[in-house]
């Protein structure tokens, strides 16, 4: 093990990126900006495309920086780009910037004041680590080869932000001035979780969440007197053979080791005690980890329901909706990540986590286009058990503010060693 000047031991990652106390001065710099507005972010949440608030916040954040700033139209989206004083390539960031449709019960200073409307999922602290991260970089713009390209994004929680980001173009990124391309070279998300302790990062090569679709099943029988089921044909006992087999095709004709959740979440029928019903509905969701195993669930399941209702000579109706694709991680940018995380963190901060998150994000579309990774940020206080802390989208969970430090340290690391920048 070397010793740094101080006798202090170094591991083996701060040998190769050097101990980074000069960037770790700039963020601690920055905390108390960066709190207030986290806390100004979560005090007024917003929902799905459509931020104007946010935006507002976000834009006053970052005003008086050399950015080149572009608002997007078909959403609040703002995507901000920093051009270093040398050429190279680009790099892009990414935050998320909505909310969930939920009420907040955390009893927080700053809880949210809009009704049934709460930052449950960390969003908040994404979107002001992203500001503090172009506000550090900024100050070190002369030593940027290229460029960094802040993605400030609206709609994750199933809106598919990211995708009309894309769609407007997002990536088309120009030549620099001189003439110079500038190709994005790769990009990275953070997201801040209840279910790691602070201080610490995860993540993994390969899928490192699931897919998302939505399911809705029809049944439709013949429906009359609750007294005469003969004289009827009866769809609520087929919705819940249909249910249960739903769950026996999941444990008996998918891979256990490339695995997808189908899971039930409403069964509607009827209006009163004694009729029986024509329709019974059934809703639910499906996740994946692999587009392979998401196409042969979505068959099965049409197999299933319509096979079980024709054998009670009733129909079934399947529609499907899709979701957000699998988020695949580029291996080498994970390597690559969880090298720097650990750098900055301490040996052994950086987890390399041995299974997929079942949780789907839209970040998936841009991994889709660009080699990068999804990084999850620990966000539960030290004093607490991650294990049982209030899991995200819980109207109690509770985000130490702290970990932002180490967000903001990790973004800004990112981007410079993407751009071939020492740490110091």
């Amino acid at each position: 093990m070397a010793q740094s000047g101080s006798n202090t031991p170094v591991s083996a990652a701060q040998e190769r990126h050097g101990v980074a106390a000069g960037l770790k001065d700039q963020v601690s710099g920055l905390m108390d900006s960066a709190i207030a507005l986290r806390r100004g972010l979560h005090a007024w949440p917003e929902i799905g495309n459509t931020l104007p608030k946010t935006r507002e916040q976000v834009l006053a954040a970052l005003d008086g920086l050399p950015l080149d700033i572009t608002l997007h139209q078909t959403t609040s989206g703002i995507a901000a780009m920093l051009t270093g004083d040398k050429s190279g390539p680009t790099v892009m960031l990414r935050g998320d910037m909505d909310a969930l449709p939920m009420p907040e019960d955390t009893g927080l200073d700053f809880a949210s004041n809009v009704e049934n409307c709460m930052h449950a999922c960390g969003h908040d602290t994404h979107t002001s680590m992203l500001v503090s991260t172009a506000r550090l970089l900024s100050e070190r713009r002369s030593e940027i080869p290229g460029r960094v390209l802040f993605m400030f994004q609206p709609g994750e929680e199933g809106y598919h932000g990211a995708q009309f980001m894309l769609d407007e173009g997002l990536l088309n990124v120009s030549p620099l001035s001189d003439g110079t391309p500038s190709p994005i070279k790769a990009a990275y998300a953070l997201h801040i979780v209840s279910s790691i302790p602070v201080g610490m990062v995860g993540s993994r090569g390969g899928p490192v969440m699931a897919s998302s679709d939505t399911l809705s099943i029809t049944i439709t029988g013949r429906g009359g007197h609750a007294s005469e089921p003969f004289r009827t044909l009866d769809p609520i006992p087929v919705a819940c053979e249909i249910v249960q087999a739903l769950q026996m095709m999941i444990t008996r004709r998918i891979d256990t080791f490339d695995p997808s959740v189908v899971t039930i979440t409403r069964l509607i029928a009827g209006t009163t005690t004694n009729v029986i019903p024509e329709t019974a509905l059934i809703e639910g969701t499906i996740r994946a980890v692999s587009e392979k195993t998401r196409n042969k669930v979505h068959e099965n399941i049409r197999r299933v329901a319509e096979g079980i209702a024709a054998a009670h000579e009733m129909q079934a109706v399947v529609e499907i909706k899709y979701g957000y694709p699998v988020t695949v991680n580029d291996t080498p940018s994970v390597d690559f990540a969880l090298d720097i995380a650990e750098s900055l963190l301490g040996e052994g901060k950086a987890v390399r986590m041995p299974a997929p998150v079942m949780g789907a994000e839209d970040f998936s579309y841009v991994l889709n286009k660009l080699p990068g990774a999804m990084i999850f940020l620990g966000g539960t206080p030290a004093d607490k058990n991650a294990a049982t802390a209030a899991p995200n989208h819980s109207n109690r969970v509770y985000f130490d503010e702290t970990s932002m430090s180490h967000g903001v340290a990790l973004y800004a690391s990112l981007a410079l060693r993407t751009l071939g920048v020492t740490l110091s």
